[in-house]
This record gives structure tokens, C-alpha cells and sequence, in this order.
């Protein structure tokens, strides 16, 4: 299936020091993490964003995907930044943000930092737990996009939720839980005040399991769920930036 419009994958060749991969959420497509890769590269770095294998075409090319394949897209390109740049950060939103912790840890100190922004690593929904059963029997159910603030704002995701996929993502929840602690890369948890999709005890799972000493929340009182496209983006993008540098600077100092 072709690609939608907009939601193509992206990459800005910038400095060769330092780079990041973006990861987007389930159902959606790079056209969330855009505006943030923008402000990344005007401030100099190299950066990444696939479209996750099921994405960005229709919600039924998802249910052929999982978890693995969405992984493995991801990891792909954080081995090729880190063949290309000296320092190399992961971003993500949501399921974006699940990914980045998974990858954190496999990688440990290879990766400089994270930023995660509503990332989601369980449900409270009663029927998740019916997932398994009802992948089997049922294709989808009505889509979790859209959820900002901001009028005139559109998140390019899927209307639809694909039921097999949101199973393989619950098992990757599962597995990205039981090692937290093995996140010990400085972190940049940003989460809204008022999140319709991933419920606050995520954020508070992950700050309790990480094992990272360096530990910043920003909670976003202005925005909903894909808060990169909502009031608080400008928030986002900045603090992204100034976490980068005092990590870098940090380092510096640690080396010398």
C-alpha cells in the first residue's frame, strides 16, 4: 500500500557529534514527530524518524505487524546513527516512548539520554485483558488519534485500532516493565496534566522502575495526549534541546 501523504519517514543530516532518533506512537506516523525533528536539526543535530512497518498506509497493514517488526525498525536506526554520530539520543512519544525505553535497555550507555513524552508502558482499561480472545475474532475498534488541545490541529494516525497489533503492543509493554531498571541513561519524562489515551500511572510506573539518577518531569498543563502537535510543543522542543546539551556538557566535564 502507498504511503499517506505526510506521513513519510524522515532524516536531517546535521553534526556528526550528536544525533537523535525519534520514535512515533501506535497508529500514528512521523507527521507527529516532525515539527520536534525540525527544531532539532535547526539546532544542529542529525536526526532520524522511521514510519514503523503497518503505518501510515491502513489500520488492516497493522494487524499483519508487531511488536517486533515495529521494534526492529526502530533499532535499525539507532545502529546506523550510532555509526554516524559521536553522541546519540532517543525521543519518543507514547508507544514512541515504550520503544525508546526498550532500547535503552538493550543499549544501556550507548545511548547518551532519552526524552519520553506521554510515554505508555500498561492500560487500566478493563477490556485490555481481553486482547488475546479478541484479536481472534475481532479486526478493529475505534481509534485513540486526535487527542490535542489546540484547535485546527490534526494527528495523521488511524481511525481505526487494529486489535491483533494493540495485543503485540501489550505484550511489548510487559517485557519494557520488567527491566526498567535497567534504564540508566539520564531521562526527560514529559507528560500532560490531562491525557485522554495513556493514563498518568504510566509516567509514575516508569519514574518508580527507571534506574537512571538523572531524572527530569516537566508535566505539560496545556496540552492532551500527542502533545508535540498541541500548546505545549514549544515546551517540548526546548527542554529537548537544553537536555541534550547539559547531558553533552556533563559528559565533557566526565571526560576531562
Amino acid at each position: 500500500m502507498a504511503v499517506l501523504a505526510g506521513a513519510e519517514p524522515f532524516a536531517h543530516t546535521g553534526s556528526t557529534e550528536a544525533g537523535f532518533l525519534l520514535c512515533h506512537g501506535f497508529t500514528g506516523t512521523p507527521a507527529s514527530m516532525r515539527p520536534w525533528g525540525d527544531h532539532l536539526a535547526e539546532a544542529g543535530y542529525t536526526v532520524r524518524c522511521p514510519l514503523l512497518p503497518g503505518h501510515g498506509t491502513r489500520w488492516q497493514d497493522m494487524n499483519r505487524t508487531g511488536w517486533e517488526d515495529w521494534y526492529g525498525a526502530v533499532r535499525e536506526e539507532l545502529l546506523a546513527l550510532f555509526a554516524t554520530c559521536d553522541t546519540v539520543f532517543v525521543a519518543g512519544m507514547s508507544m514512541g516512548g515504550t520503544l525508546t525505553l526498550r532500547l535503552a535497555e538493550e543499549f544501556g550507555d550507548r545511548i547518551a539520554g532519552i526524552v519520553l513524552v506521554n510515554p505508555s508502558v500498561l492500560t487500566l482499561r478493563w477490556d485490555a485483558k481481553l486482547l488475546p480472545v479478541l484479536s481472534r475474532i475481532l479486526p478493529s475498534v475505534p481509534g485513540v488519534a486526535n487527542d490535542i488541545a489546540k484547535p485546527g490541529e490534526t494527528e495523521l494516525a488511524y481511525s481505526r485500532t487494529p486489535v491483533r497489533a494493540a495485543a503485540s503492543l501489550a505484550k511489548l509493554w510487559k517485557l519494557t516493565r520488567a527491566d526498567l531498571r535497567k534504564v540508566t541513561q539520564p531521562v526527560l519524562l514529559l507528560h500532560s496534566a490531562v491525557d485522554h489515551i495513556v493514563e498518568p500511572v504510566n509516567s509514575q510506573v516508569i519514574l518508580d522502575g527507571i534506574g537512571s539518577d538523572d531524572v527530569t518531569e516537566v508535566v505539560l498543563e496545556n496540552s492532551f495526549h500527542v502533545a508535540t502537535q498541541d500548546h505545549d510543543a514549544g515546551l517540548i522542543f526546548t527542554r529537548t534541546v537544553d537536555f541534550a546539551r547539559s547531558v553533552r556538557r556533563a559528559g565533557q566535564v566526565d571526560a576531562g
